[in-house]
C-alpha cells in the first residue's frame, strides 16, 4: 500500500449515511491526493432483519427529521411517501451487490456512486429492490447498464458483498457510518463513528497523522 488509506463503511439503508454523504465527498475531495479511499457495505439490514418498513425499522418514520435537523439533508418526497406507507422491503444485500460490482468498473469513484445510491433512494424514492435504479447510476457513471445488472447477479460479487459485511464485523463496527485510516502496516485508527461534521473529521485525520509521524521520529531516533 503505496499511501494510507481512508475506509468509509456505510449502508445504502442507513440514514445517517445519507446526511453524512455530504461531509465524506468533501473528505474526499481535500484528501484524495493524500490518501487512498475505499467504500464497504455494512450489511446493515441482511437476513432475518429484512422486511417491509412498517415491520422492520418503523422508527425512521420520525427519525428522518432528526437525521435533516442534525446533519441538513433533506428526504425527498417520493421518498417519504414509501415512508409513510411503510411496505419498501429494507434488504442491504442488493445495494452492496452494486457497490461490489460498481468497484470493478470505477473504484476511485465509489464514494460518488454510493452518495447517487442514496440521493435516488432517500431523495427520488427510487426502490433500491429493483434493477431501474441500478440501470439508471450504471448510464450515470457510463456504464453499460445490461452488464452491470448481469454482473449483479454473478456469485463472485454476491461474494465480495459478504466479504464487505465481514470486513465490517472484523473492524468490530456496530453502528454507520464509520470512517477509519489505515496506515502502511495494516493498523485502523477509527476517524468516525456515527455522523460527525467535517470540521471534526479534519481535526481527527490531522490528529492521527501528528501521532504517526511522531511514532516514526522516535523509531527512528532509537
Amino acid at each position: 500500500m503505496d499511501k494510507f488509506k481512508i475506509i468509509y463503511v456505510y449502508d445504502a439503508l442507513c440514514g445517517w449515511c445519507y446526511g453524512f454523504s455530504p461531509v465524506i465527498r468533501a473528505i474526499h475531495e481535500e484528501y484524495h491526493d493524500q490518501f487512498d479511499f475505499e467504500v464497504i457495505s455494512g450489511g446493515m439490514i441482511t437476513g432475518s432483519r429484512t422486511g417491509p418498513i412498517d415491520v422492520v425499522a418503523p422508527y425512521i418514520k420520525t427519525a428522518y427529521k432528526t437525521v435533516e435537523d442534525t446533519t441538513g439533508i433533506k428526504f425527498g418526497e417520493a421518498f417519504l411517501v414509501h415512508l409513510e406507507n411503510g411496505e419498501m422491503i429494507l434488504d442491504s444485500e442488493k445495494p452492496a451487490i452494486a457497490l461490489s460490482v460498481f468497484k470493478s468498473y470505477i473504484p476511485d469513484s465509489a464514494i460518488e456512486f454510493a452518495h447517487d445510491l442514496q440521493a435516488s433512494i432517500y431523495y427520488d424514492g427510487k426502490d433500491p429492490n429493483l434493477d431501474e435504479i441500478y440501470r439508471y447510476l450504471a448510464v450515470n457513471f457510463g456504464i453499460d447498464p445490461d452488464e452491470f445488472i448481469y454482473k449483479m447477479d454473478l456469485e463472485e460479487f454476491k461474494h465480495a458483498a459478504y466479504y464487505d459485511f465481514a470486513m465490517t464485523k472484523q473492524l468490530k463496527v456496530n453502528g454507520f457510518p464509520a470512517l477509519f485510516l489505515q496506515n502502511k502496516d495494516d493498523h485502523f485508527y477509527m476517524l468516525a463513528k456515527g455522523y460527525t461534521d467535517e470540521q471534526t473529521l479534519e481535526l481527527r485525520i490531522e490528529n492521527v497523522l501528528k501521532e504517526l509521524s511522531g511514532a516514526s521520529n522516535d523509531s527512528r531516533s532509537e
